[in-house]
């Protein structure tokens, strides 16, 4: 079986995501040769000299060539231009994986520009970010203990599956295995719905009449709550676009939830109130037990 030791891996976008992931290669001294790809050649020659990369290159055709894994850390909706650009120096061999919240719309590109979906080609998403963006954002310890979700098909590449496994681990996180469909509406209820709301509460408080006065006098509360509202809006409007469907069905739900906590309100109906409240203070300990659990025991799914 091949290893990442001594690997050729592209990471085209260095970002927080792909910026991490060769921060996390490299001081975790694997073996492997690192180009990273992306527009701003500054922000790349930084990378060089952090020492995150090993070479750089704002063409990301001739970066592939001879690469044995291909990384798109890219917005989702930029993956098919990737894709269509590297696709004719992609060698037999070569693995293409990439780290997109969103899982079908990667799997339907990906149909469309190969014609079919190579058995290299391995959907990916790690499950690690922050609402900051940008290579100065990143972290070699960005993916300790935190979950990568591999969505292989049927026909996908045991090998090119091991590989891709092995190089998250090798920067320090858990892999996992989902099914497409199952990834997207996971991720909908769990990461998707909770930026919608985010962004939405704050754009609603932002119109007040006296919106500066009620920023001003916001606790804690609304800056935890509203903190991923700061992520990059550009990524977040892709994501949603490609998983509105999902996205959609867990709003849907949230919204009659909502309806329901209006009408127990207006009702005064407090014994309601407090049962809903209990309900969510179980179910965030039991998470938050899950969470802890899960970094004791990082082996453990």
């Amino acid at each position: 079986m091949r290893s990442i030791e001594g690997s050729k891996i592209v990471i085209v976008g260095l970002g927080l995501i792909g910026g991490s992931l060769a921060r996390a290669l490299k001081s975790r001294n694997s073996k492997c040769h690192i180009t990273g790809v992306g527009r701003r050649a500054d922000i790349l020659q930084q990378a060089l000299e952090s020492g995150s990369i090993d070479a750089f290159s704002t063409n990301a055709q001739a970066a592939c060539q001879g690469a044995d894994i291909v990384v798109l850390a890219v917005p989702v909706l930029s993956v098919g231009d990737i894709l269509r650009e590297i696709a004719p120096v992609l060698g037999s061999n070569t693995i293409v994986t990439d780290a997109a919240s969103v899982k079908q719309h990667i799997v339907d590109v990906v149909h469309k520009v190969f014609g079919g979906i190579p058995v290299n080609f391995v959907p990916g998403h790690p499950i690690a970010g922050s609402e900051q963006s940008g290579f100065e954002a990143s972290s070699a310890t960005l993916f300790n203990n935190r979950k990568v979700i591999l969505t292989p098909l049927d026909h996908t590449s045991a090998e090119a599956v091991s590989l891709v496994s092995g190089m998250w681990k090798a920067a320090g996180a858990q892999v996992l295995q989902m099914g497409v469909g199952r990834h997207d509406e996971v991720l909908a209820a769990t990461s998707h719905l909770p930026h919608l709301l985010a962004f939405a509460l704050v754009d609603t408080l932002s119109q007040q009449g006296e919106s500066e006065e009620i920023f001003r006098y916001a606790a804690g509360g609304l800056r935890d709550f509203t903190r991923i509202a700061s992520s990059d809006p550009v990524m977040w409007r892709d994501i949603f676009l490609t998983n509105a469907e999902a996205t959609v069905g867990i709003l849907d739900e949230y919204v009659s939830d909502l309806q329901k906590l209006r009408k127990n309100l207006l009702a005064q109906d407090g014994e309601a109130l407090i049962a809903m409240f209990r309900r969510a203070n179980k179910s965030r300990a039991s998470f938050l037990c899950m969470l802890q659990t899960t970094t004791e025991n990082p082996d453990k799914p």
